[in-house]
């Protein structure tokens, strides 16, 4: 099997990075912007404005076709305002965002670093269509993700409704 492929892109997003943090911190709303995250809990932290994640536990489910698998994170990255990323028990997997001014708004960076596939994506592979294809989809996935958090933020839906 060939190893995992390296998954990052950025978008520029006309708003401050205050704007930005807003919705990027609130990682319960992650499954409004990514196409496989379904839902997305977070465990044993303070919740609301200002509250730090750092090694917080996410319970999330996955859903690709008709295969559906729960996740398990620890927030393992939590800068205020710049930072934020877990690392998935089941795949391995270390997903980021970073965020960095500039002076048209803020550039709001993606990224998921996999040294190698886990046996558990190994066994899942068959059920979700082998794990490189999975890693194609996920590529397109994190920019669909950051077009829709680009697209919140700048529609102003810092919040929701």
């Amino acid at each position: 099997m060939a190893d995992p492929s390296p998954l990052a892109g950025t978008v520029e997003i006309a708003a401050p990075p205050d704007s930005v943090w807003d919705v990027v911190a609130d990682v319960t709303r992650m499954p409004d912007f990514s196409p496989e995250l379904r839902r997305l809990w977070v465990v044993g932290r303070r919740r609301g404005p200002g509250a730090s994640l750092q090694g917080a536990t996410l319970l999330g489910v996955n859903r690709r076709g008709l295969a559906v698998w729960p996740t398990t994170s620890r927030v393992v990255r939590w800068v205020p305002g710049r930072a934020v990323a877990w690392k998935t028990r089941e795949s391995g997997a270390t997903w980021s965002y970073e965020l960095e001014p500039t002076p048209a708004g803020t550039r709001l960076a993606a990224r998921r670093e996999l040294p190698a596939f886990t046996l558990g994506t190994t066994l899942l592979g068959p059920l979700i269509g082998g794990a490189a294809g999975h890693d194609r989809e996920l590529a397109e996935g994190l920019w669909t993700t950051l077009e829709r958090i680009r697209e919140v933020v700048e529609a102003g839906a810092a919040t929701p409704a």
